[in-house]
């Protein structure tokens, strides 16, 4: 009976161990300088949904701390993740369900990035790129926005926009269901 108890124990403080460790390694916990976020949206009966890091200004140039025509981890501390519960438009390209990292390209246009691997944001691969689409920086005299945030608008039943926002800058980019 000692030993079934003692067993037991263990297995409670195993299991216990466990799970504090899987805890401790989800996505943005912790105390950051660059608060992590998530947002998501349903867009007819597909989930979007994305998790990054929320830097601040502080006083900084947007263009010191995103320059123009470099890849950008859109965010900070591990790569931005989306996650698309079904196929989707992204811009005019097809993208199959799944979950991404989102890189930038900041610019007169900036470069969306869907990319295969997840990783530390400044770990970027070029060669796991899925797929790039520019678009169309839709204001630089939007709200200020000291830190950066995404968000979704213009919603409808088959369609939203995802909009990276930082500083007075905002770009958007569709994302149709069928």
């Amino acid at each position: 009976m000692k030993t079934l108890f003692k067993l037991g124990t263990l297995l409670f403080v195993a299991v216990l161990l466990t799970t504090e460790f899987s805890i401790a390694q989800e996505r943005g916990k912790g105390n950051r300088p660059s608060p992590n976020a998530a947002v998501s949206q349903d867009i007819g009966s597909t989930t979007v949904a994305v998790t990054y890091g929320r830097p601040g200004l502080k006083g900084r140039a947007l263009s010191s701390l995103a320059p123009a025509g470099k890849v950008w981890r859109t965010g900070a501390n591990e790569s931005a993740a989306i996650t698309f519960s079904s196929d989707v438009m992204f811009g005019d390209k097809e993208v199959a369900a799944g979950t991404y990292s989102l890189y930038s390209i900041p610019g007169d246009k900036w470069t969306f990035i869907l990319n295969k691997k997840l990783s530390w944001g400044t770990q970027y691969d070029m060669s796991q790129d899925v797929i790039r689409v520019e678009a169309a920086v839709t204001s630089n005299d939007a709200p200020m926005m000291e830190r950066f945030s995404i968000y979704f608008d213009t919603l409808s039943d088959t369609k939203a926009h995802l909009n990276l926002h930082w500083g007075t800058t905002m770009a958007a980019i569709p994302i149709t269901v069928k």
